[in-house]
């Protein structure tokens, strides 16, 4: 996270906490200030976050700057936002001059929403001498986007980054963001003054050849890739097969990567890539195969392993499924691989076990609590136990008071579970918070055009949403589907086929196959449908789906 610039050094990492603390309305004295600080360090030598990082705010407005820096990285570590922010203003205002201070204000004012107060300082961290270099631009993003979603990010960075001074490096770093945040028209543009820059920047090159990929736009795509490869064979040798199989021109990518592994280039690579387009195409055997010779070649082997682990769970055979899963217990796919198998677990009704592969590693690496949670909590919605996901983030919202995730995420829970008022009224207090928020608007959207609610309503959050992220292939599948719930089938079907194309998600294929059966084209939905079924055989929206345009026709 802030790691590399010592913001976190001495700080009990995953220690956790969020909605605004009142100001104290006089500072704490001396005493007092001294009596905090030793409140908040037992509160964390007990691992309660909360308590430590509440104290610690109190304490740093009668401290000086090192106690409120030492109160902001508590606080930021233990992911209690309004104590995070509470303290970090105060170190902000008595360091001004502090660049660490200044980066841990604007994370924590992209987690809560405050644009402005974002934006502010870092226009002041790029006027700063020691922050103007293309690399101190470049790391503050990577921060960023840790900590935010890219829309987000380009929002606060993209007006300080952008003049006619700007660096043809810097211009496709904003190219890529932009790509990233699903706005298509900024990241060609970005790319496009960088190569008016410089013509040979190679980063600008691969977000255009992105961008006309995401567009459907082949000749372009693959006659840019094809000049990128040319320019530079050895470090650009996998551009026009990545190209390809974007575009899902899957045979020619095949061709593609079988030239390359006949003239010998990066081997164990082009066995990755020939193992995932055989993935891609449903050739598990040929998939199997690769993968399973990369595994025993060394080459790639957590990779291999996993997607092994993938096959074996799509095909039903769960042994070998979780006995691949748990090899990656400990290794960089840990929690992903954790996560897979605690749902095996689930489903087999061992839950005493499948928790355990997540509380084990939670208790090892406490920085990860956090996620853990929230991915625990899906674990339990998507296993039907709706009441207990929610009860888990229930018990979050404790520690993290106020957290925009935890609330997000239990808004969403209680949809699933029937809660529907509760849901749209956590929905709406969100919103209140967050002013603007898209992810915020799209969720409120949707909801509420998937239910009949106020659909006029609906779609303009929807539309204000996709301001940000144009081509974001979930809010486009929101404004899609409340066009076809308003009646506007023939206005649906384009923009639902539009967003898969994008996002290739089960459940946008699930309402674009509604959208043509609704409009009479029901064989060109039922093989959509099931080429989206044979993606994704475990989606149950999907299913559900497919059940009920079946049943109707065949009661």
């Amino acid at each position: 996270m802030l790691t590399a610039l010592g913001l976190l050094s001495g700080v009990l990492p995953g220690c956790s906490s969020t909605t605004p603390r009142a100001e104290p309305e006089q500072p704490p004295d001396g005493s007092e200030t001294s009596s905090l600080t030793v409140v908040a360090e037992i509160a964390l030598e007990r691992g309660d976050c909360r308590s430590a990082s509440e104290s610690y705010a109190r304490a740093a407005q009668g401290g000086d700057a090192e106690l409120a820096k030492r109160a902001a990285q508590v606080a930021f570590s233990c992911e209690h936002l309004p104590a995070a922010w509470e303290a970090v203003q105060r170190w902000r205002a008595l360091a001004p001059d502090d660049t660490d201070a200044a980066t841990l204000y604007a994370v924590v004012a992209l987690k809560l929403y405050k644009l402005r107060e974002a934006r502010g300082v870092i226009a002041q961290l790029a006027r700063d001498g020691g922050r103007s270099s293309e690399g101190a631009l470049s790391e503050l993003a990577q921060m960023l986007l840790q900590e935010s979603d890219p829309a987000t990010v380009l929002a606060v960075l993209s007006p300080v980054a952008e003049g006619s001074g700007t660096s043809p490096n810097v211009l496709a770093l904003l190219a890529d963001i932009a790509l990233e945040a699903y706005h298509l028209e900024r990241a060609e543009r970005y790319a496009k003054q960088a190569l008016a820059r410089d013509p040979q920047a190679a980063a600008a090159k691969r977000v255009l050849i992105r961008v006309y990929v995401l567009r459907g736009d082949a000749p372009r795509a693959i006659e840019l890739a094809r000049e990128i490869a040319l320019a530079d064979p050895e470090g650009s040798s996998f551009e026009l097969a990545d190209a390809l199989m974007g575009l899902e021109r899957l045979e020619e990518a095949r061709q593609e990567l079988e030239r390359l592994h006949a003239e010998g280039v990066a081997q164990g690579e082009v066995e990755r890539r020939l193992a995932l387009l055989a993935l891609e195409s449903g050739d598990f055997d040929e998939a199997e195969r690769r993968l399973t010779a990369l595994a025993t070649s060394g080459e790639g082997t957590d990779a291999a392993i996993f997607y092994l682990a993938e096959i074996a769970e799509r095909e039903g055979d769960y042994e070998s499924a979780l006995a691949g899963y748990r090899r990656l217990a400990n290794s960089q796919l840990a929690i992903t691989a954790r996560a897979r198998a605690a749902g095996i677990l689930l489903e087999r009704g061992e839950r005493a076990e499948a928790l355990a592969m997540l509380d084990d590693y939670a208790t090892e690496h406490p920085e990860q609590a956090f996620e853990l949670t929230l991915i625990k909590a899906r674990l339990f919605a998507d296993h039907g136990d709706i009441e207990s996901a929610i009860a888990l983030l229930d018990a979050a919202l404790e520690r993290h008071p106020g957290h925009p995730s935890l609330q997000y995420e239990r808004a969403v829970l209680l949809e699933r579970g029937g809660q529907l008022r509760e849901c749209l009224d956590a929905l709406e207090k969100l919103l209140e918070e967050r002013p603007g928020d898209p992810a915020v608007m799209n969720a409120l959207g949707y909801t509420m055009a998937d239910h009949g609610i106020e659909l006029a309503r609906a779609e303009t959050l929807i539309r204000r949403a996709l301001e940000s992220a144009p081509d974001n292939p979930a809010m486009l599948d929101s404004l899609g589907w409340v066009r076809f719930r308003r009646g506007d089938t023939r206005a649906a079907i384009p923009i639902l086929e539009r967003a898969y194309a994008l996002g290739r998600d089960p459940e946008i294929a699930a309402h674009w196959g509604e959208a043509l059966w609704a409009s009479g084209q029901q064989q060109q939905a039922r093989t959509i449908l099931a080429t989206a079924l044979a993606r994704a055989p475990r989606s149950q929206p999907l299913r559900k789906t497919i059940d009920r345009l079946l049943s109707a026709v065949n009661p």
